[in-house]
């Protein structure tokens, strides 16, 4: 039998759900804003925590907002739609300082203020849908069922051009990547307006007269090809074939991508090269990067570290791990994804001594 709460929401988590306390135990309660008193459900209860699912609000947050998305609150793509877009903001740069707190041990993290998107809605570039038994969407927030989607209010009006498209030929069960544009199929930035100024806060932060640059993770090169007038050689490593393909197939002279584990490549491009003129950057999955290539890293410390998140914990922790050889200098959300718990990070970290 579910257990009803009554809840002052006074905390929201990494992930989105507001926070209350009932007895001394946090209840996470999704679609919830701090300040607000709420009457929520117990559906999972744990020694240390709950789980709840919102009632009603009984006392409503001056930043509450209409979601823009008939799916919200159903839908698992979005947990921010109810929440003023700026107080979306405050809350995932708090975010990020928490995990860098909790979790990386930095008393006052060096954290500048978080940079927006240009566009709160119709930002995307590309999108995902399932298909099964004719249904044409997304999972759900709270199961693993497909809800049937006609448009998607955060996805570009070519992304959403294509879903109707889709839609219309009644496709076969499966998974479709929508793109707003032509192009590689491989992993890219998903909003191209906060992408470029990260690209640009990336190039302010090299210093000048570096000799290498090796980007790490680095798909079909988004980065690189944005510094090729900075260094005289750039490396980028990545596992996928089809992303180092794409990247090799336009390459310049002064380009070379090679696939493969990073671990390895990252050592031995490191072995020859002069620490304190070259430039790495490291752009991992949301795992953050394996202990492998935090110790080459370690081992061989170069003058300037660029490492960009999707995921502020483990982020935090690798930053802690690397704290022995390199010196935190800046930390600089970005706002990639309105609407959603997911936040940008980049990390500037120069070499200790």
């Amino acid at each position: 039998m579910q257990r009803a709460v009554e809840l002052v929401i006074d905390d929201i988590a990494f992930g989105g759900k507001g926070v209350g306390r009932n007895e001394g135990k946090a209840v996470f309660v999704p679609f919830t804003i701090d300040g607000e008193r709420v009457t929520a459900h117990v559906v999972r209860e744990k020694k240390s925590f709950a789980e709840a699912e919102l009632v009603r609000v009984t006392e409503v947050s001056p930043h509450r907002a209409a979601p823009r998305c008939p799916y919200f609150g159903r839908c698992g793509g979005c947990s921010y739609q109810h929440m003023e877009y700026e107080h979306q903001l405050h809350w995932k740069s708090r975010q990020v300082k928490q995990a860098l707190q909790r979790i990386g041990k930095f008393r006052e993290p060096p954290l500048r203020p978080i940079v927006p998107s240009p566009l709160d809605y119709d930002y995307r570039n590309r999108i995902t849908v399932h298909v099964k038994d004719g249904i044409v969407g997304f999972f759900r927030h709270d199961a693993h069922r497909l809800i049937d989607i006609e448009r998607c209010p955060i996805a570009a009006p070519e992304v959403n051009g294509e879903l109707a498209a889709l839609r219309a030929r009644r496709p076969r069960d499966g998974h479709y990547t929508l793109r707003a544009g032509h192009g590689p199929r491989v992993f890219s930035q998903t909003n191209d307006a906060v992408a470029t100024h990260l690209a640009d806060s990336i190039a302010g932060l090299i210093p000048p007269d570096q000799l290498l640059l090796v980007d790490a993770y680095c798909g079909a090169g988004f980065f690189a090809r944005r510094l090729l007038d900075r260094f005289p050689r750039i490396v980028g490593l990545d596992w996928d074939i089809h992303a180092i393909a794409a990247a090799q197939a336009s390459a310049t002279e002064a380009e070379t991508y090679l696939d493969g584990d990073i671990a390895p490549q990252l050592a031995a491009e490191l072995t020859n090269a002069d620490p304190g003129l070259t430039t790495v950057i490291v752009d991992p999955p949301a795992t953050g990067l394996g202990s492998d290539v935090r110790e080459v890293l370690r081992q061989r410390p170069v003058a300037t570290l660029l490492y960009v998140s999707c995921n502020p914990p483990t982020l935090a922790r690798d930053l802690a791990d690397l704290g022995a050889v390199y010196r935190l200098e800046s930390v600089t959300p970005f706002d990639m994804f309105p609407q959603t718990a997911e936040i940008e990070v980049l990390a500037h970290l120069s070499r200790s001594g």
